[in-house]
């Protein structure tokens, strides 16, 4: 990266202004250099942490919930790879958050996902995707996985209010999970998204959201705790409302175009359920998209580790680190066809992505930089 094409990038005018009031937070960010799986990640990860002031404060004797990457089902692979090289993360870097949550003092971590088209264990879905479930449990005390597609083990539902002025939906119904937790942190991949141009730590918060309430197959009144399906009629689409058990969205007669419902709902998420720690796994990914069901995916191996306080500040460093301004706009890659997820989310209060007020520790940017398209 040429001094240009950074000043560029670091200039780049938002298109979004958030309301009237105090400057959205920021919070220093880490990169690593990590080349392969086989390096020492547990290392690798502890020297983010260090970098970002240490853990211990933050997780000592507290409850961590963990939201993992898993999208998709675990039995579509890209050319036969492990899903942990692809589009999911890695489990030697699961395994290595949860040494490291129990080291600095975690009382219970417990790792989350909503399984794809399954209310089932979780355990089975890491275990279809090649983890050792025993290892990852092994690696703290106290770890747990919940299946977050459902009530699951929690037995109900939490609601979560969208603060000020939500753009889609005032509140989202989520397994207790993510209220029964102290601290909160998002472990997502280094990749591109079809739909939103980038799937980092605020993206990966979708996957919060219920099948049982939101899925396609959603009961009309109350949540299907046997969900089969996806999201699509309800988030992306709008073609339905969630089950009556949950708030209607706030405004449907917008527009019901994937590229403008999913970034705004992903930012409505993360002002109401708020990401404390963000880790972004660059080791090994796609580019092009978020799965193997998108055509134009290739494998990439960036290298890095990013990890950050701030869930926007952290997302906007590796959206840098992958090429591409965290303040485009729609029409400017990688939000071609979609409005830009986390200058949402910087409207709401949630962080900022201007990169002059983010310090970005350990590896600089212009270093880590690794250019998505090509």
């Amino acid at each position: 990266m040429t001094r240009r094409e950074w000043l560029a990038m670091i200039g780049a005018a938002p298109l979004l202004k958030a309301a009237p009031g105090p400057e959205p937070p920021a919070a220093p960010v880490s990169i690593a250099r990590c080349a392969s799986y086989d390096e020492d990640v547990t290392a690798k990860l502890a020297t983010l942490f260090n970098q970002l002031g240490g853990i211990e404060g933050l997780v000592r004797n507290k409850t961590v919930t963990v939201k993992l990457n898993m999208t998709g089902s675990p039995g579509i692979r890209f050319q036969g790879q492990a899903p942990g090289v692809t589009h999911y993360v890695h489990p030697k870097l699961v395994g290595a958050t949860a040494y490291l949550l129990g080291r600095a003092g975690a009382r219970r971590i417990r790792f989350v996902e909503s399984a794809w088209a399954t209310a089932g264990p979780l355990e089975d879905a890491m275990l279809d995707s090649g983890w050792n479930v025993r290892s990852l449990q092994s690696a703290a005390a106290g770890v747990e996985f919940e299946n977050t597609n459902a009530q699951g083990k929690s037995k109900g539902y939490s609601r979560f209010k969208v603060p000020g002025n939500p753009y889609m939906f005032p509140a989202y119904d989520l397994n207790r999970a993510y209220q029964d937790t102290d601290v909160f942190v998002s472990l997502a991949k280094l990749k591109n998204h079809d739909t939103c141009g980038v799937t980092l730590s605020l993206k990966n918060c979708f996957g919060n959201t219920p099948a049982s309430v939101y899925g396609d197959d959603a009961g009309v009144d109350e949540p299907n705790e046997k969900p089969t399906s996806g999201r699509e009629a309800v988030l992306h689409n709008g073609k339905r409302q969630p089950a009556r058990s949950a708030p209607p969205e706030l405004h449907p007669d917008s527009s019901r175009e994937p590229g403008y419902r999913v970034p705004h709902i992903v930012a409505d998420l993360v002002a109401a359920r708020p990401i404390h720690l963000a880790i972004v796994d660059g080791v090994e990914s796609i580019a092009g998209g978020e799965g193997p069901w998108i055509k134009r995916i290739r494998t990439v191996k960036p290298g890095v580790l990013i990890a950050g306080l701030n869930p926007v500040s952290t997302d906007a460093v590796a959206t840098a680190v992958m090429g591409y301004s965290p303040r485009a706009v729609r029409g400017t890659a990688p939000f071609r066809t979609c409005d830009n997820t986390l200058l949402l989310a910087e409207a709401h209060g949630v962080g900022t992505t201007d990169l002059k007020r983010i310090e970005v520790r350990g590896l600089p940017i212009e270093q880590a930089l690794y250019r998505y398209d090509t």
